[in-house]
């Protein structure tokens, strides 16, 4: 495979030329815009009704648990149904999930958020592995890294500015009108998919599906016997769930925002400084996102060698931004440290996703990609709860931070010993 090095030029000829992918891209920022722009609001009404960290831990086991619950499911779905169809039926649902949350007003019904954001999950779990899986279909095979990276600035893009904003309309506008916008920003994904018109070779030769087929467990069965094969997919699979070890940061940096971090306190109030200074760490992250895997795959290009050595630099670089954001003393070096971190966690999300791509049959991509996230999701969902946990019961979340950068040489360790797989011959793929 060629090792060109990309441009920007070759972002801008993708959108231009393929018109299947320029629908998904915009579909992808409006729906991501609506999302990160009203977490803040949900993050700051459980602050609000329980005044405590675990609040925000559980909220965030409830947007990835059911992920793992729902994996084997989502990918068989994936592999025997219309990938388009599964998105715009899980974009339209999570409309009506957010459109929901107008109705909690009051700290009784905290646990109907929790019920919903279990369900937007649910939906999430059908659409991630359903996106991924149609970029192969929608591009050919020199595209896919610009294109998957392109994919993830654009998360990146959404979540800085998402974030950023979010804080701010929250608090002059209050979060009726963020879950309002929110869903509309559903309804606007599901129309833009809708118009997309491309083949999907993984529905051929397979019998008309039915609910029975819901609990045929044969396809999952065949789908480890497919990763089996491969150690080197099976390796590239649980680069998420390294990644995800960094899961905490979806409490420690609201709380970093809250408490160490707040903006122009004297100015605001106490409440509306912490949510500033939320957006301003979030929009770091969002920062950094962009600019590793922009900065990377120019030097990376199609070589898959270059791209598993950009994960282990990803993982080295996530290590040291989270060690110095908990050693920081001043808002410009935890900005630093966020930027740095995410930075490396964009770059592992990317490669380890267009390695993917490239090494699975588009017959197993559903089941493969699901099995992927649920690995990353659980380790998500663990970090962060066992930081809530921590925080309540009386350690910083500087201490946390740092035990968390740390905790990423261990992946890091097990990625660079599973470079060795990479030197045997490639096995064989039939099935």
């Amino acid at each position: 495979m060629a090792s060109d090095a990309f441009s920007f030029r070759d972002y801008a000829r993708i959108l231009r030329e393929n018109r299947n992918f320029r629908l998904l891209w915009f579909a992808q920022i409006v729906s991501e815009l609506g999302d990160w722009f009203y977490s803040l609001a949900v993050y700051s009404l459980l602050l609000k009704f329980t005044g405590k960290a675990e609040s925000i831990a559980f909220a965030f086991v409830m947007q990835v648990l059911p992920q793992v619950l729902t994996s084997p499911a989502a990918g068989v779905l994936n592999d025997r149904l219309s990938r388009k169809s599964i998105m715009i039926f899980a974009d339209w649902s999570r409309a009506v999930i957010v459109l929901l949350m107008l109705f909690v007003s009051t700290p009784g019904m905290i646990w109907f958020i929790y019920v919903l954001l279990f369900l937007e999950t649910v939906m999430w779990a059908l659409f991630e592995p359903a996106h991924h899986g149609v970029i192969p279909n929608i591009t050919n095979e020199r595209d896919m890294t610009p294109a998957n990276t392109l994919a993830s600035i654009t998360w990146s893009f959404n979540f800085m500015i998402g974030f950023a904003l979010g804080g701010v309309f929250t608090a002059a506008f209050g979060r009726e009108v963020v879950f309002l916008i929110n869903s509309i920003s559903f309804v606007a994904s599901a129309l833009l998919i809708r118009r997309m018109n491309f083949t999907e070779p993984h529905m051929e030769g397979h019998p008309t599906f039915t609910w029975r087929s819901m609990f045929d467990f044969t396809p999952i069965a065949e789908g480890v016997r497919y990763v089996r094969k491969d150690g080197r997919l099976l390796a590239t699979m649980f680069c998420k769930a390294g990644l995800g070890l960094l899961g905490s940061n979806w409490v420690i940096l609201p709380i970093f925002g809250l408490r160490i971090f707040p903006v122009m306190e004297s100015t605001f109030g106490p409440e509306k400084a912490g949510m500033l200074g939320q957006s301003l760490l979030m929009g770091a992250r969002g920062l950094g996102a962009i600019l590793g895997p922009v900065t990377i795959s120019r030097i990376a290009g199609n070589s898959q060698k270059r791209m598993r050595y950009a994960i282990l630099c990803g993982m080295l670089l996530a290590c040291a931004g989270y060690v110095l954001l908990g050693l920081s003393s001043t808002l410009a070096f935890a900005v630093i440290g966020v930027m740095a971190a995410h930075s490396g966690l964009a770059m592992i999300w990317v490669f380890s996703t267009t390695l993917l791509q490239l090494s699975t049959d588009d017959r197993y991509r559903g089941r493969v990609f699901s099995a992927e996230f649920s690995l990353g999701v659980l380790t998500m969902a663990a970090s962060s709860a066992v930081a809530g946990y921590f925080v309540d019961h009386g350690v910083t979340v500087q201490r946390i931070a740092v035990i968390n950068g740390l905790a990423m040489l261990v992946p890091a360790a097990l990625w660079w010993v599973a470079q060795q797989l990479w030197r045997d011959p490639q096995p064989d793929r039939k099935s």
